[in-house]
């Protein structure tokens, strides 16, 4: 099972460049061959992206990757979930450096200012 964030790198990879090949993949995602491998045959497997061949490629086995309708869909719902969960992460930050902050005010220390 793929999580969200690498289902949306993915996901957004394939949109912006579908004439990559999976290592060109695995390298942008900063993953394995084997797990990208892995990754992109589960997209496959669940209808959300297909291959194609470059029609006028005299290389046959040059493939582009293209999100199918039921991709584009996913595409936006696993959006809006990884645009949530890093609205919560930073939210969660930005409370953790408020606290910070008080606990180097509350040291009096000299040279210590941020």
């Amino acid at each position: 099972m793929l999580d969200d964030a690498t289902r949306y790198q993915l996901l957004k990879l394939i949109t912006d460049h579908p004439e990559s090949t999976q290592r060109e993949l695995a390298e942008a995602m900063g993953v394995s061959l084997g797990k990208a491998n892995y990754c992109i045959k589960a997209l496959i497997e669940k209808g959300l992206v297909k291959t194609d061949n470059f029609r006028r490629n005299p290389n046959r086995s040059v493939f582009a990757y293209q999100l199918t309708p039921e991709g584009v869909q996913e595409k936006a719902r696993v959006t809006v979930r990884f645009l949530h969960q890093k609205m919560f992460e930073y939210d969660t930050v930005q409370v953790e450096i408020a606290a910070l902050r008080r606990e180097v005010d509350s040291l009096s220390v000299p040279g210590l200012d941020i």
